[in-house]
Parts: C-alpha cells; sequence; structure tokens
C-alpha cells in the first residue's frame, strides 16, 4: 500500500479541484436568496472561479518549474483551503467572490499543473499509466458526486457546509503529501513571464468580461451600456480591446523566444495540428458542457420549482454517463481512431441539447428529460475520453509540461466563456422576449405596456421566480386580468429565453466539428495519412 499514498493524496486533490466548478450550479437559487442580490451577479461569481484559473493557469505551471511541483501543489493546496475557509463564511457576495472565485481559483491554477508532474514524478511504466487513469476516474467522480453533494448541503444543511468539507479534505491532503516526492525536471533554470502573465490575464479576463456584461450592456444596440462610442453598446470594444491584448501577449512571447528568453508558453506547440484541434476540441466541450449547467438549474428551480436536492438528481444522468462513457471511450480507442469518437460525441451532444428543447415547457417531462441527460453525458464522455490523450500524444516529453497547461487555460476558458454567453443569452433574451410578449398581448392597457418598459429599462436583466413576478404586477395596482397577462407573458419568455440558450450550444457543438480535421483518424498501430481537411 505505501507505493499508492501519493496516489491517494494526488487524487483527492484532483476529486477537490473538480467538485467545485459542479457543486454551486445547484445553489444558484438558494446562494440568490441568501446574498439577496440577482442571478446575473451569481453568473458573474460562476464565471469568475474558471476564469481566474484560464488566466493564471499558465502562469500556475511555470511556478512549479521555479520553486518544485511539489511546493507548488501544497501552496496551492493552502490558498485553496484558504479561499474554501472564506466563501464558507462569506457574509457578502463580496466576499464569496473574493473566497471561491478569487483565491480558489488561484490555488487550483497552482495545484492543477503540479499535480499532473507529480503524476509522472511518483509512477513509471504501468503504474505511470494506471495512476492517470485513477486521477481521470476521480474528476470523473468529481463532476458525477458534484450536484448531489451540493443539492443535498443546500437544502438539508447549508452550502457553506461544502466549503468546510473541502477544507477538512485540504488538510488530509496536506498531511498525505509527505508522502508525495517532487518531480525532477530537467533543463536550465527557467524564469517567470511576468510581462506575459498580465497581458494573457488582461486579454482573457477582459474579453470573458465583455460577454459576461453583454445581456447589461446590449451586444450591439445599447442597453444599459455605461458609454455608447458611436452609438453601440460597449460589448464589441470591450471584446477588442481584450483581443488586442492577447495580440500583445503573442507579440511579446516571440519577442522573448527571439531573444532567447524564458515564454510563458512556446507558440510553436499550437503549430501542431493534433495539439491544436485536441485544445480546440477541450475548449468546445466546456464551453457546451457549464452552458448548459448554467441554463438548466433556472429552468429546475425558478421555472419548474424544485429545490436544490431535486435538481442535482435531476442532472445526476448527464454525470454518471459522462463517468461511465469517459471509461468506456479509452477502451473505444483500440477500436477506432480519436477523430471518429470525438465526432460521434459532438453529434451526441447537440442531439441531446436538441432534445433537452422540446423538454423544456411549463412542466417537467421526467423521462424525456432524463434519457436526454444522459444522452449529453454519452457525448461529452466520448469527448473528453480521447482528447487529454491527444493533447499529450502530439508533443514529446520535453513539451507535456507546456501542453498540460495549455490543456488546463483551455478548459477553464471554455468554463468561463460558455456561462458567460450562455448566461447573457438567456438573461438578455428573457427580457427581450418578455417586452416584446408585453406589446404583443392585447389584454394589456398601454398605460400597462409603458410601466413595464420603463420598469424593464431601470432595471438589470435577471432571472425571478414567477411568483416575484406577480408580487411586483400587484403592488402595482394592476387588476386581476392584467396580472395573469403579465404572469403568462413572463412564463414565455423564461421559456423562450432558456431554449435560446440550449440552441446556440447546440450550434457551438456544430461548429466544433469543423475543428476535428486533425484529430488522429487511425486505430492505435494503423498508419494512416492524415487529410488536409475533415
Amino acid at each position: 500500500m505505501g507505493r499508492w499514498w501519493p496516489l491517494v493524496a494526488l487524487a483527492i486533490a484532483q476529486f477537490l479541484m473538480v467538485l467545485d466548478q459542479s457543486v454551486m450550479n445547484v445553489s444558484i437559487s438558494q446562494l440568490v436568496e441568501d446574498f439577496d442580490t440577482s442571478v446575473s451577479t451569481i453568473q458573474g461569481v460562476i464565471t469568475l472561479y474558471s476564469l481566474v484559473m484560464a488566466m493564471f493557469m499558465l502562469a500556475g505551471g511555470k511556478v512549479g518549474d521555479i520553486i518544485g511541483r511539489r511546493r507548488a501543489f501544497v501552496v496551492g493546496l493552502v490558498v485553496y483551503g484558504l479561499g474554501s475557509a472564506v466563501t464558507a463564511v462569506a457574509p457578502t457576495v463580496a466576499v464569496l467572490a473574493i473566497g471561491w472565485s478569487v483565491l480558489e481559483g488561484l490555488g487550483a491554477a497552482l495545484v492543477l499543473p503540479a499535480l499532473v508532474a507529480l503524476v509522472a514524478g511518483n509512477y513509471e511504466g504501468h503504474l505511470r499509466g494506471v495512476a492517470y487513469a485513477v486521477i481521470g476516474g476521480m474528476a470523473g467522480a468529481g463532476i458525477a458526486v458534484g450536484p448531489i453533494v451540493g443539492g443535498w448541503a443546500t437544502t438539508e444543511l447549508s452550502w457553506r457546509v461544502v466549503f468546510v468539507g473541502e477544507v477538512v479534505l485540504v488538510l488530509v491532503i496536506l498531511v498525505l503529501s509527505r508522502r508525495v516526492s517532487d518531480a525532477a525536471r530537467s533543463g536550465p533554470p527557467v524564469r517567470l513571464d511576468v510581462v506575459g502573465t498580465v497581458l494573457s490575464a488582461l486579454g482573457l479576463g477582459t474579453m470573458v468580461l465583455a460577454v459576461l456584461r453583454a445581456s447589461t450592456w446590449g451586444w450591439l444596440q445599447p442597453r444599459q451600456s455605461p458609454v455608447e462610442p458611436f452609438g453601440f453598446a460597449l460589448t464589441p470594444f470591450v471584446v477588442l480591446a481584450g483581443a488586442l491584448l492577447v495580440w500583445a501577449f503573442v507579440r511579446w512571447q516571440r519577442r522573448r523566444e527571439a531573444h532567447e528568453q524564458d515564454p510563458l508558453v512556446h507558440l510553436d506547440l499550437l503549430g501542431v495540428p493534433a495539439l491544436r484541434s485536441g485544445l480546440v476540441g477541450l475548449f468546445s466541450q466546456n464551453l457546451v458542457l457549464m452552458g448548459v449547467f448554467f441554463g438548466l438549474p433556472l429552468y429546475l428551480q425558478l421555472v419548474i420549482g424544485l429545490d436544490a436536492l431535486e435538481t442535482g438528481v435531476r442532472m445526476l444522468p448527464v454525470s454518471i454517463a459522462m463517468l461511465a462513457t469517459s471509461a468506456l471511450g479509452s477502451g473505444l480507442s483500440g477500436r477506432f481512431g480519436a477523430r471518429t469518437i470525438v465526432r460521434s460525441g459532438l453529434v451526441a451532444t447537440m442531439v441531446a441539447i436538441i432534445a433537452l428543447l422540446a423538454t423544456v415547457e411549463p412542466s417537467l417531462a421526467e423521462g424525456a428529460f432524463g434519457v436526454s441527460m444522459a444522452l449529453l453525458g454519452v457525448g461529452m464522455g466520448l469527448i473528453v475520453s480521447q482528447l487529454g490523450n491527444v493533447v499529450q500524444s502530439s508533443v514529446d516529453a520535453s513539451g507535456r509540461g507546456e501542453a498540460g497547461g495549455l490543456q488546463f487555460t483551455g478548459q477553464q476558458l471554455g468554463s468561463s466563456l460558455g456561462i458567460a454567453l450562455i448566461g447573457a443569452i438567456v438573461l438578455g433574451g428573457l427580457t427581450t422576449s418578455f417586452l416584446a410578449n408585453v406589446r404583443d398581448d392585447a389584454r394589456l392597457d398601454p398605460e400597462v405596456v409603458a410601466l413595464v418598459e420603463q420598469r424593464l429599462e431601470d432595471a438589470t436583466p435577471d432571472f425571478l421566480p414567477v411568483e416575484v413576478v406577480e408580487e411586483a404586477a400587484v403592488s402595482a395596482g394592476l387588476d386581476e386580468a392584467e396580472v395573469t397577462a403579465i404572469v403568462e407573458d413572463y412564463q414565455d419568455a423564461q421559456l423562450r429565453s432558456l431554449k435560446s440558450g440550449l440552441l446556440v450550444a447546440a450550434v457551438l457543438a456544430l461548429l466544433a466539428l469543423g475543428f476535428t480535421g486533425n484529430l488522429p483518424r487511425g486505430r492505435p498501430g494503423e498508419v494512416v495519412p492524415e487529410a488536409a481537411g475533415a
């Protein structure tokens, strides 16, 4: 058993890192109530958690190269545990964001790159393969268990209990980490590219911020945009500013390489076709999954009226199917190429999301919803079973550290952008659809329509329970018939906006198919010439 203690520590750490990304989505409505805030604010906090990891994952990997992977792992755990403790006692949304989104995100950015290297440093040959399989299984377990743990804790106790439990797990891992040997690193000493870190973090953060705020600012037509350049909303200009920062980052990396200085990442890696396709696939997979995982709890809790535990149970099929299929997918790779398996996964994902579109109705179709969620898990499992291996196999041993950093960055960027994008579409679409319904409703007088228009113009887009809208209509002095009309218009707008978000997710999965052309298409050991296109 002695040789497996390091793996126990690393596996628990992997479970912990994944758990947070699936545990809080089912608690959205409770977080809104506890902090007396809006869905859009909680959307921002959830987005920021993944975004912080995406912004600093490459830097976290470099820090591990500089101070040692084991030390980076321990420091990251301490930061993560501190963040969990702050989150558990957070009195305000701002403190919640500092503890969960910032501190835990920074801790994870140190832990995850170091974790991958420590597996390789503590195990060799067949044992290394077993260790990576266990780590992958624990990641799947975190995704599967998260909704149930979050739902149970939120319903029966408090969502804060989850973060108290995380502090306990961090302490256990720290004790076990004494059994973990450091991962040796060869080559000259590495220095952190501070300018590159700042440019990449600002570039990615600025673009995601623009998408996140699009429901409030507007995409092109201004809504509540703080400024209106040339008569347009601020959103496209902030996206452009982020893109310029990313361009400056690329130029800076090339400059450092030309002067034989350590870049944050060797951009030539992106010239490897299989690696590039693998990264786009992982980005797309998280973009779609986390976008759907943000939208569906809104439907289950704020439209259907389920509590957090019931929501977790309804979302469990996707997690279980994803875990089972990812394990099965590694076996399928012995018969089919990664390209075939990933494409099958994307097709299954599209079909699943289209099937979910048909279930988003005023009453929940339990059977159809469960089957659709399970099919979504199958699609996601097929994708994730292949792409990690594709990324690592597309480079030699000297490039695997940076490839892993790019992999984690792509995944977390996809997660943050998925939540921001689908959330913006749902929240912005809700306001637009509700206003259109009210204007077209013959049951409402022009004075009532004007009142609704004024309220929507002054309010930040939010996804509210129907009861809140009904109470607001009653308090505004509307008669019973007008209140009924307003409620029905709002219910229809809720469903329409949720369907819009799901439809965009299906389109994103379709678009991802266009980037699979460079994935390996032959069975292992079979030499198949790579086509230039799909």
